[in-house]
């Protein structure tokens, strides 16, 4: 007969996870019966825990008389807390964003302030964009052999690059050369260039041929590949848990967060559709997208800079991490970065001196 998860064992389950939280050592009856909600003697509680054992919700690690809780159980709790979104939040502090060529500098001081508010690793991806339209190109002069290369795509999401030149342009030819290339490409998805157009656009440039594939091939790279690069903040932090600590396993975690590109399936996971609210989500253990956090839980959320523009979130820690304030003040962040990208131009109190 399969055992059900009464209010009673659900307590026990929780003050097990709490304690284990707070502690890191594996739980005992005799603490789990300090909590006064519960009145239950340690015989009882003892009884309890070895049937939520059976059920799965908690683990005897070695020949230790305490329990630590298993995946399943950190699932359950964390399911529970995600149903509340009023949670008490650490106050993320407020940050200054002028004009959208700083979102950069604003997503660099988010990874810093989340790892310093919650004492684990934080992980933000730059904006990526659902609309990869071109609607407008510029290229200006900013010095004899060097251009400026400004592309506008459908979203007024604005990207610039320098090209340097091999030879000199007149200022005639330039004019001639953004006319050509916004003619050809308006309105285009960055997909749809293909070789044959590029050379068609190549051959109409004439002399400057090969400044206009040198154009092309900036675009294409621009738009394609400007949305992977991922800030990280905290990793060290992983080094005060000592169930990380084994060698093996922070040296995977640190090389993660140092190299990147296993973070990468992560990273690209955004909505394809437009999201309704921050999509918080938990990864515990095994359910983590990334090999070297299986022994982790990760929590994130999506933001949105603006109508087709999104990127991601995310805070490492043990599977014992404080999941109500995590969540809370990913929550809290979310919120904060909503009212700066709807008010761009907004100066916001500068608090970066409190602790």
């Amino acid at each position: 007969m399969d055992m059900e998860l009464t209010e009673r064992k659900k307590k026990i389950l929780e003050a097990i996870i709490r304690t284990y939280m707070e502690t890191g050592e594996p739980v005992g009856s005799r603490t789990v019966s300090k909590y006064s909600d519960l009145n239950l003697s340690s015989a009882t509680i003892r009884n309890e825990m070895a049937d939520l054992e059976e059920m799965g919700y908690i683990l005897q690690p070695h020949t230790s008389a305490g329990r630590i809780p298993s995946d399943m159980a950190y699932r359950m709790y964390v399911d529970e807390i995600l149903t509340t979104k009023d949670k008490e939040v650490a106050e993320i502090q407020d940050l200054l964003l002028e004009r959208e060529d700083k979102i950069d500098l604003l997503l660099k001081q988010v990874a810093k302030l989340l790892a310093q508010n919650t004492n684990y690793t934080s992980m933000v991806t730059k904006p990526k964009s659902t609309h990869r339209k071109i609607k407008f190109i510029q290229i200006s002069r900013t010095g004899d052999m060097q251009l400026l290369l400004l592309i506008v795509s459908g979203n007024n999401h604005v990207n610039n690059k320098f090209i340097d030149l091999v030879t000199e342009i007149s200022d005639a030819d330039l004019a001639q050369l953004n006319f050509l290339l916004n003619t050809a490409l308006n309105g285009m998805d960055v997909n749809e260039i293909s070789i044959a157009l590029a050379s068609k656009i190549r051959a109409q440039a004439g002399e400057y041929e090969e400044l206009a594939g040198a154009v092309i091939d900036v675009i294409a790279q621009t738009m394609s590949d400007d949305e992977g690069e991922i800030y990280t903040s905290g990793a060290t932090n992983i080094l005060k848990y000592p169930e990380l600590m084994d060698k093996e396993k922070m040296e995977g975690l640190l090389s993660t967060f140092e190299e990147k590109q296993m973070l990468s399936a992560w990273a690209n996971d955004v909505p394809a559709d437009e999201p309704t609210g921050h999509d918080i989500q938990v990864y515990i253990g095994d359910e983590s997208p990334i090999e070297s956090m299986k022994d982790c839980s990760v929590v994130t959320a999506t933001y949105r800079i603006e109508e087709g523009v999104y990127g991601r979130i995310g805070i490492v820690g043990p599977k014992r991490m404080d999941y109500e304030r995590v969540v809370g003040t990913l929550e809290n962040c979310m919120q904060q970065l909503d009212d700066i990208f709807k008010n761009k131009e907004k100066v916001l109190p500068d608090k970066s001196g409190e602790g």
